[in-house]
């Protein structure tokens, strides 16, 4: 017995009940349609000391697991700051970062001085209001307007709010220590502006210079990346300021240097999947469920923050609407953009209760705030911004060809990679990039990669050449058999995404096919697989199939749409060419809400009709607006009648630090029929390369 009791005293057993909570009650909740993180700080409250007691905010376990997650949030914060976006249009960025942070800070401060705290406190309230999250990011980005000048701007201020409302919270720390004056605050600043510049620009210079050192060891840009997170944070702390202010700095400065890769794209699947989730169980833990209650009995402070931020927020995107002259659509965006208070919020909102500057209820009163402003933003956000409008140019149905491009395009065919690694898929794989080369009066390129490792022997070697040429000759044997101009290529390379890419750059290849695999196991998102891997580096579109039948037996193909930008027109004009190729018939679909009005649906139809007139002229098309509140259901049950769905890639995001899925992960897993998924190409090379 006391065996058993000393095994439960083992700081092993926090940790595996928290695995245990992440694995099994984000996933209930979101079939619930309810937030992941409202079932973790749910969870929280269910095993802590006001409940079951099977967990304590104390433990030393929990303690190292949150303060790490709590770094991880505001590191992630910085991470997904668009700095593309953002250099766009920094000047307005800017201004309307100066709105939506003045504003709240003033209100705030005045919710603070009413409801009786002193100024510290109250200004350290005001600055909760000043931040944001971007909650519905992966809905503007789905949608296609990100484009939109609105959207940028918003995108760029969270910049200026975040890092004004860090720097207003170390200052209230500072004050509440006892170690104000004006010397000792001159003092601080001046620390802080030089910690800024050697963590941004040092940074930024030291990462770009390691990742061009070692060039793909992916294992050690991850460590190099999670040392910057944590000596960026224990910087700060030297300083006399908080760790996530230094957390959310080196998220910015290793921003450019790592890229939409690999790297990245671990980084953030490991904070978003573990130590995230544990900082909003910890949150949890905290809650005292009376005190809550009756905090809320009192309502009248929660509901003065959650008033006041929403009406403040709304005012700061008046103000930028009249400033820039923006519409009242573009007005609604950005108050519906900066409104959701989560990552920064949540984390200088727990800073200032552990110092003692802020009491239990304003802890209960953020939270409160929290599930409100990320449930109303995002859903504001969809009814909005479907009907913001891009520029012309932005929303040209094909790119303009460079003077580069164009020359290349005269010089060479058109030219199809495929990836053939699995003789089971191989044939249809062959036959899809046949239909694509031959309308295009083009070739195929089979292309087989025998991985050698670095510990392979000469026999294994020569075994996986061998396997790969036998690969490569069926393929050879399909292709004089479609009638195909075909040349193929054996590369022996250490990773078979990196061959792939690198293969179909010197070849200019205008389109690499490749067959599907598991893109969602926790294996493939820790580690990456092929697709990812040729997803994030190739420097031409990417056709992922999932083929049941002959891409020549196709009769009636599905392409859902909910943007009408370049993109769009890409899956268009990929799908035209499977279609004539069989004579088949084409569905361009929109799912919309049950409440969308009659004009907007008018005018959603009508856009894809110019589509379809000028790019699907002579294909059967029929296009379809259907109302439907579950998008993935609304595209599930109009495929049940297609051969064959025609999707866009779409790359994971965090939505307040968490993963979350995105809706064409959901619609692959569910789809009973084939499909295609065309990925876009590196950001670096999208003005050079169009199809």
């Amino acid at each position: 017995m006391e065996s058993i009791l000393h095994v439960f005293e083992q700081p092993i057993v926090p940790f595996a009940i928290l695995l245990a909570v992440i694995l099994t009650v984000p996933p209930l909740f979101e079939k619930l349609r309810l937030p992941g993180l409202v079932g973790l700080l749910a969870a929280g409250v269910l095993l802590g000391p006001n409940a079951l007691k099977i967990l304590e905010t104390k433990q030393p376990t929990m303690e190292l697991l949150s303060d790490i997650g709590l770094v991880y949030l505001m590191f992630v914060a910085g991470l997904e700051v668009d700095m593309e976006q953002f250099r766009k249009t920094k000047y307005r960025s800017a201004g309307f970062g100066t709105f939506t942070f003045i504003v709240p800070l003033i209100f705030g401060t005045t919710v603070g001085r009413v409801f009786g705290f002193d100024w510290n406190a109250s200004i350290l309230i005001g600055s909760l209001f000043a931040s944001h999250t971007l909650l519905a990011y992966p809905i503007v980005s789905r949608l296609g307007v990100v484009g939109n000048e609105a959207v940028t701007v918003t995108i760029g201020a969270t910049i200026f709010t975040d890092i004004g409302a860090l720097l207003v919270l170390a200052v209230c720390i500072a004050i509440h220590k006892g170690e104000f004056s004006l010397t000792s605050l001159f003092t601080l600043l001046g620390m802080l502006i030089v910690y800024s510049a050697i963590v941004l620009f040092g940074f930024d210079w030291a990462g770009r210079q390691f990742f061009r050192r070692t060039g793909d060891d992916q294992g050690n840009q991850f460590l190099f990346v999670l040392l910057a997170v944590f000596l960026a944070a224990l910087g700060a702390e030297l300083i006399g300021v908080e760790k996530i202010v230094g957390a959310f700095l080196a998220g910015l400065a290793v921003n450019d240097a790592i890229g939409d890769g690999p790297v990245k794209e671990k980084v953030i699947f490991v904070g978003s999947v573990l130590f995230i989730p544990i900082f909003f169980v910890d949150m949890g833990l905290l809650i005292d469920i009376p005190g809550f209650l009756k905090s809320l009995s009192s309502i009248w402070l929660t509901l003065a923050i959650v008033v006041g931020l929403i009406t403040s927020k709304f005012l700061a995107a008046l103000f930028a609407k009249l400033s820039y002259r923006y519409n009242n659509q573009e007005l609604l965006t950005m108050w519906s953009l900066s409104m959701p208070q989560v990552a920064a919020t949540l984390a200088a909102t727990l800073v200032g209760f552990r110092a003692g500057i802020l009491n239990e209820g304003v802890l209960n009163s953020v939270l409160v705030l929290m599930l409100v402003t990320a449930t109303l933003g995002p859903l504001i956000t969809s009814k909005v911004a479907p009907g913001l409008r891009l520029k012309e140019t932005q929303v040209a149905p094909a790119q303009p060809k460079t003077e580069t491009e164009t020359d290349r395009k005269d010089s060479s065919l058109f030219t199809v990679v495929v990836s053939v690694r699995n003789p089971q898929t191989e044939r249809f794989l062959i036959e899809m990039a046949a239909i694509l080369a031959k309308h295009e009066n083009g070739r195929i390129m089979p292309l087989a990669i025998p991985q050698a490792h670095a510990h392979l022997d000469a026999s294994e070697l020569d075994d996986a050449v061998r396997r790969n040429q036998m690969l490569l000759d069926r393929a050879m044997e399909i292709s004089r058999d479609l009638g195909v101009d075909a040349e193929a290529i054996l590369r022996i390379d250490d990773a078979v995404a990196q061959g792939i890419s690198r293969a179909s750059r010197e070849k200019n290849a205008n389109l690499i096919v490749m067959g599907w695999s598991n893109r969602t196991s926790f294996r493939a998102r820790l580690f990456g697989n092929v697709i990812d891997g040729v997803l994030w580096a190739s420097h031409c579109p990417v056709a992922i199939t999932r083929l049941l039948d002959s891409p020549n037996k196709l009769q009636r193909i599905l392409v859902p749409m909910e943007n009408f930008t370049n993109q769009a027109v890409r899956l268009i004009r990929f799908t035209k060419i499977l279609a004539d190729a069989n004579q088949a018939q084409v569905t361009l679909l929109n799912v919309c809400d049950r409440r969308t009005s009659n004009n907007k649906i008018a005018w959603t139809t009508s856009q894809m009709n110019l589509l379809a007139e000028k790019w699907m002229s002579g294909t059967n098309t029929d296009v379809k607006v259907v109302a439907n509140d579950d998008i993935v259901k609304g595209v599930l049950i109009a495929s049940q009648h297609s051969d064959l769905v025609v999707l866009r890639s779409e790359r994971q995001r965090t939505a307040g630090g968490l993963a979350m899925s995105n809706i064409t992960t959901e619609i692959v897993q569910q789809l009973n029929c084939s499909f295609v998924l065309l990925g876009e190409p590196q950001k670096n090379y999208q003005e050079v390369v169009s199809y």
